[in-house]
Parts: structure tokens; sequence; C-alpha cells
């Protein structure tokens, strides 16, 4: 087969495919007469093939798939108007606790946010998928231990873990929080995030720390990226 027709497969199946594909699905296409290095050059390939064009292909934590540009956002929305679901600010604060300080307990998030975390935050994560828990902390109660999810780098256009931001200045950290929610298409942009009481709320900061995280889950992660 050559070069041409087996992009050409590649292609198709990954604009047609709903969920980003890895490698090791995309070489059943060719019956494993190509292995992975090869794949992963051609794959290399269709992403320059489509550098001019409004779709982009990207790697993300469980595969590839082809995605609209950025730049592309604000006229796609125009064939969906209605808002988006919107979640608070002191959600996606306690989110991207959860994203640089995983594994985290409740406890841990509250004392890092200064208030109590509400219930239905820590549900609105796990309904979205984009946090779980993955073990218990062996202390009083054994509380558990929540993390996010392989889904939650999909989201975001993200590989791994490593590809977060580095988050040294509270403009920074603003700056994350406005991207947690435009990139999962929570809020529209330019809206503002959250209820009254959110603002009077301390900021977080969510810079990673050593000692967030003491104690080892009682249980492998499930789903979450190393």
């Amino acid at each position: 087969m050559n070069t041409a027709d087996a992009k050409r497969i590649l292609e198709t199946a990954l604009i047609c495919s709903s969920q980003p594909l890895p490698v090791r699905e995309l070489r059943v296409l060719f019956d494993d007469e190509l292995g992975a290095d090869t794949i992963k050059t051609l794959l290399l390939e269709l992403q320059e093939d489509w550098t001019e064009r409004g779709l982009e292909l990207v790697s993300v934590a469980t595969g590839w798939r082809f995605q609209s540009r950025p730049e592309m956002r604000d006229h796609l929305d125009r064939l969906h108007p209605e808002k988006p679901p919107r979640y608070t600010r002191a959600a996606l604060e306690t989110l991207a606790i959860i994203a640089y300080r995983q594994p985290v307990t409740r406890g841990d998030m509250e004392d890092i946010r200064g208030v109590t975390i509400n219930s239905m935050i820590l549900k609105q994560l796990e309904d979205r998928n984009w946090v779980e828990v993955i073990g218990h902390r062996e202390t009083v109660g054994r509380p558990g231990l929540y993390a996010t999810t392989r889904q939650f780098l999909d989201d975001l256009g993200l590989a791994s873990l490593d590809q977060l931001p580095v988050i040294e200045t509270s403009a920074q950290q603003g700056a994350l929080i406005d991207a947690l929610a435009e990139a999962a298409g929570m809020v529209q942009p330019g809206l503002p995030m959250g209820d009254p009481q959110d603002a009077a709320e301390p900021a977080v900061a969510v810079a990673p720390d050593a000692e967030s995280s003491q104690a080892e889950p009682s249980a492998a992660p499930s789903g979450n990226p190393s």
C-alpha cells in the first residue's frame, strides 16, 4: 500500500470517528501490516497536510482526532446560539486544584480554597467525567482521593497533565480558569462566571506543591493519566 492510500484511510477513519483513536486501533485498519512508528509518521504528515484548513489533527490523551481550530469557534457557535451549561467559578477553581494537586481529598481542597466546598460542585465535575475518586487516604474516615480523568485531558485538547500551563501568578491563575471554561464550552466567552457569592471567596492558589499528596491512593487510578 502506498503512502497516499494509507493517509487517505487514516484520514477517513479519524473524521468519521466520534472519539479519539489510539495508534493501536488505527493499526487494525491495515490488518497490522503497518507498524506503530509508520502510523505515527503518517499522522504527523496528515497534521501538516491540514495546516491551512479549518480542521486540525491533534493528539490527545486517548488518541488522535480531528477538531475545529480555535479561530473557527465564533463562526461555529452561530449554528448553535443557545447558551451552554454554566458552571460557577467555585467549580472551576475546584477543578484547577484537582488538576494541579491530585490526588486530593475534599478536605485538601477546602484548606486550599479557604471555604467549604459544596457537594454539588464535585458531583457536577464527576457527572462531566472530568474527575473521579481513584482511592482513599488511609486516615480517619478514609476520605476519597480525587484526580482528573482522560476525558478532562481530551476536552482540553491535551495529551498529558505535563501540558498544563505553569501557574505562578494570580493573573496566570485567572487565565487558566477562563481557559478551562471556554475550552469545555461551559460558558460563552465574555460572560461572567459563577454566582455573586463566589466573588467574595478568596482566590485559589493552584501552583504545584510537593506537599500536596503525602498519602498514596489505596486503589490504582482508573483511567487517570500518570
